[in-house]
């Protein structure tokens, strides 16, 4: 019997050693199986889809917002709103590479963020974020700072519908440049950093109703009220030079908006369909409200109206085109229409402020609309909430915070600038010549193209004479 068991044991060493073996094997196969998956992988889908959002939402400012707005201007202060639509590409978009990224998703605390990411330090072609999709899957970082970046760039490019046709132009390159840094980034870290105090309180504003619209309109109305009006407002008639430019821009800010609340899904997911289709109906509900609302008061609908009802239905629904059902977006549609059309037609002749393109009426009040009804209408609540009562206060508290940072935050930037320029408003003579002209010493429609002659001097030779001599030379 011990002879039996002595000469099976070197088989049973090596089974149990292969057995041993087997195991360790196994348990490495298991932890690089684990350790693959803790591995942050790019979703592919959702990368495209975000990429062609970015670029949906640079094509609202650029043309769709300039083409709005330059529609709704005179002829001779055209060139000067794409201008500044351009300029406010060019300088945001460097800003936001250089620190607004760090300032507005640096880690930092309940206000601001942090210098972490200046010049987008720390982040590579390894770098990933991940998304909403449930699970979450992951795009690039770089494509989450582009993103973003469109974001940060239409939002003070809004502000200039409330000062078109008044406002110098290098006085405007600056105020964007600090009011960037000032207002947007610190608002942009509080709704949306992860530790930002509204993002934490659990407020809803998924595309951003507080960040990009309420931020732009408050600021838009205190710079109004500082520049005064347009001179000869209420003494001649200032109607906008070519409606069409102005509903090809309303049609081209629809589209790029798909980009704009289904991209902020960041996922080719259910969540990007349901804002998609919450956005469109939002917008369509506003334009049809709005010209039964113009058939009742005025008797006829408008194009004029068309577009700014469309605009209106799309500010109000970004901060909830994801947390509300379709027929929530009916609603947030419809009741845009009625905000913004008496904020238009009877509280801006009441209060007597001259808001050139109806800013504040659509954006701020038509944002503050969207973000109350982000809460009113949410299927979906805010981390934390549990009822949509509890909801609205989360909402009215971003919306007080907004409200007035905003517009202070504007005034003190204006008062900053105000040594440096003398005055941030173009000077008269420039002002009743065009801005084209006096700023940019070019036409938009040739030299016939509804600027003044200077009557000493006939035709195109009068207009650049007159828009290249001193100032004190030039004939009003």
């Amino acid at each position: 019997m011990t002879s039996t068991i002595r000469s099976h044991t070197p088989f049973a060493v090596a089974a149990v050693l292969g057995a041993a073996a087997t195991m360790l094997l196994a348990s490495a196969a298991a932890f690089a199986e684990d350790a693959a998956a803790a591995a942050p992988v790019v979703d592919s889908g959702d990368t495209a889809w975000v990429l062609a959002a970015s670029a949906l939402v640079l094509m609202m400012t650029l043309p769709g917002l300039a083409l709005f707005y330059g529609g709704l201007v005179r002829a001779k202060n055209v060139l000067n709103v794409l201008m500044q639509c351009m300029l406010s590409a060019g300088i945001v978009g460097v800003l936001w590479i250089l620190v607004g990224y760090s300032l507005a998703f640096g880690t930092g605390n309940a206000f601001i963020g942090d210098f972490s990411k200046v010049g987008l330090s720390g982040v590579t072609l390894d770098s990933v974020v991940a998304n909403f999709a449930s699970p979450p899957r992951n795009i690039p970082e770089y494509l989450f700072v582009m993103f973003q970046g469109m974001f940060a760039i239409i939002t003070p490019a809004l502000i200039l519908g409330a000062v078109a046709e008044r406002m110098k132009f290098g006085a405007w390159c600056a105020f964007i440049t600090v009011w960037f840094l000032m207002v947007y980034c610190p608002i942009a870290h509080m709704v949306w950093g992860s530790e930002g105090w509204i993002f934490k309180a659990g407020a809803i504003d998924f595309a951003g109703g507080l960040v990009v619209h309420m931020s732009s309109g408050f600021s838009a109305l205190a710079l109004a009220l500082l520049l005064g009006k347009r001179r000869g407002l209420g003494k001649e008639a200032m109607p906008p030079h070519s409606l069409p430019l102005c509903m090809v821009g309303a049609g081209l800010l629809w589209t790029g908006w798909f980009g704009f609340n289904a991209g902020s899904a960041l996922s080719a997911s259910p969540l990007a369909t349901l804002a998609f289709l919450n956005t469109s109906t939002a917008a369509s509900t506003a334009v049809v409200a709005w010209a039964l609302i113009e058939v009742m008061h005025r008797g006829k609908p408008t194009a004029l109206g068309g577009a700014t009802a469309a605009v209106a239905g799309l500010v109000a629904i970004t901060p909830a085109c994801g947390n509300v059902t379709p027929f929530g977006a009916i609603w947030i549609g419809a009741g845009v229409s009625i905000v913004s059309y008496l904020a238009c037609t009877f509280l801006k002749p009441a209060l007597d402020y001259d808001d050139s393109l109806d800013v504040f009426g659509v954006h701020a009040l038509g944002g503050t609309w969207g973000a109350l009804a982000s809460g009113l209408f949410a299927a979906t609540l805010g981390s934390g909430i549990e009822s949509n009562a509890q909801q609205i206060v989360v909402q009215l508290k971003g919306i007080a915070f907004v409200v007035v940072f905003a517009p202070l935050a504007t005034v003190a930037i204006v008062l900053a600038l105000t040594p440096i320029f003398g005055s941030l408003r173009a000077a008269e003579e420039d002002e009743v010549l065009g801005l084209d002209l006096a700023e940019h010493s070019e036409s938009a429609y040739g030299f016939a193209g509804g600027t003044p002659v200077a009557p000493e001097l006939g035709g195109a030779v009068g207009h650049v004479a007159l828009a290249m001599a001193p100032a004190h030379e030039r004939i009003a």
